[in-house]
């Protein structure tokens, strides 16, 4: 059983920690603007998985931070939760939906159709690329 909800900034720092930087110190996930922003757990059988947070400015909305426990990950739940903040940008009204992707990740983020931007760069160990959506209102 999956469920999706808003939950607490803080909730999100192990997902993050557990899938993205498990090499490096804990508090490398923490966002200085995570207290701004929205955040979704997903809920597998009622453990939390998988976090994606939400940056709105204007109507433009960036997601950062996307991760699914490594043990649940090829099942789908990356995808729900994809879904379920394009939804989510939709009923904001949202314009555009953008995020800085890992270049390794990029093939997801085009089955959602997102396209790749000229902006890119390396940060933590990881080449990225800026990827975009434009959402019909």
């Amino acid at each position: 059983m999956v469920q999706i909800e808003q939950i607490f900034p803080s909730l999100t720092w192990r997902i993050r920690h557990e899938t993205m930087y498990p090499d490096q110190p804990f508090d490398i996930v923490k966002l200085k603007d995570d207290f701004d922003g929205i955040h979704f757990g997903l809920y597998l059988d009622h453990q939390l998985t998988g976090v994606v947070s939400l940056f709105q400015d204007g109507d433009i909305y960036q997601f950062r931070k996307l991760a699914v426990l490594p043990s649940a990950q090829k099942m789908g739940l990356g995808s729900q939760l994809m879904d379920y903040i394009l939804d989510f940008c939709k009923i904001q009204k949202a314009t555009k939906l953008w995020c800085n992707a890992r270049v390794n990740a990029k093939e997801f983020y085009f089955k959602f159709g997102f396209h790749e931007t000229d902006k890119t760069f390396f940060k933590d160990g990881n080449d990225f690329v800026v990827m975009e959506k434009e959402l019909s209102s």
